[in-house]
């Protein structure tokens, strides 16, 4: 099962080329909604507004190595390793997730654009493949049963579902469903088959699609909140901004209904001393 590439068999009942175009239109919809989103919430606005506020507050001016070098800070702390997680099982179960996210991603474009239909592929990606679901799995399926913090700490019922856990559920369905499509599929188990690879595409098609309604998108903009927050913390510019206080606090979010929610980071707060509660959602 873990070396047999799923959709050489798959590429048998639906051409590979109506494969690759539902790849593509994920991409879209990917696109298309975070872009929406952005405009939507204000994000970019907001982001932008604050940069250029934080400039006329900034103490010294930052060289162009001293940039680089917070950029590759960025990308090592807040992305590669997740460090703003100071709960060591959250950042495992993070982790977990998000490398088995990329790579169970990057697998399947390989397959379905590099070979197509029966076309022999390396062993190596069907593994990578499988390899990344099932990390997708381990982090997600922890995350879900023992650390979410809104359950114990918040007094809610397990099966308490929000529109925040949109990402996180169709992210472990198409994990799960693929993975079980895979098993029945080696194992020529016939209509179970088609029933788990329709899971499959349902699941996969309201997580990319749904980026406009779910956390998804807010992957995008961390690294840039991330890195905004490194560079006016260095110029200098953090020192000079107001603070506007907890904005859990009902009073300060009817003075600044339009800050947009963030996520990580721990908090990003763009230099404004805004003082955020712990994200609960990936």
């Amino acid at each position: 099962m873990l070396s047999i590439n799923p959709f050489a068999e798959l590429a048998t009942l639906i051409p590979s080329s109506v494969i690759q175009l539902y790849v593509v239109l994920m991409v879209v919809f990917v696109v298309g909604g975070t872009l929406i989103d952005v405009i939507h919430k204000k994000s970019a606005k907001y982001f932008f507004e604050n940069a250029k506020k934080a400039e006329k507050n900034r103490k010294r001016e930052l060289g162009g190595g001293e940039k680089m070098s917070i950029a590759v800070q960025t990308v090592a702390a807040d992305v590669l390793t997740s460090a703003e997680f100071c709960n060591p099982r959250r950042r495992a179960s993070h982790l977990l997730t998000m490398y088995g996210f990329v790579i169970f991603v990057a697998a399947t474009a390989i397959l379905v654009f590099a070979y197509p239909g029966n076309a022999a592929a390396p062993a190596i990606l069907p593994l990578l493949w499988h390899l990344g679901a099932a990390m997708v799995c381990v982090g997600g399926y922890w995350f879900w049963f023992f650390i979410r913090v809104d359950v114990a700490a918040e007094g809610n019922p397990w099966n308490r579902i929000v529109r925040a856990d949109m990402f996180i559920l169709s992210l472990l369905g198409t994990a799960t469903f693929g993975l079980i499509w895979s098993a029945l599929q080696a194992n020529g188990a016939g209509a179970w088959t088609t029933v788990f690879l329709a899971l499959f595409i349902i699941a996969s098609t309201v997580l990319f699609g749904g980026v406009l309604w779910s956390k998804f998108a807010h992957m995008f903009f961390k690294p840039a909140a991330a890195y905004q927050k490194r560079i006016i913390k260095a110029d200098g510019s953090m020192e000079n901004m107001p603070e506007l206080g907890d904005l859990t606090d009902p009073e300060v979010q009817k003075r600044y209904p339009d800050i947009p929610e963030y996520m990580g980071t721990n908090p990003p707060n763009m230099g404004l001393g805004i003082k955020r509660e712990q994200p609960r959602h990936y």
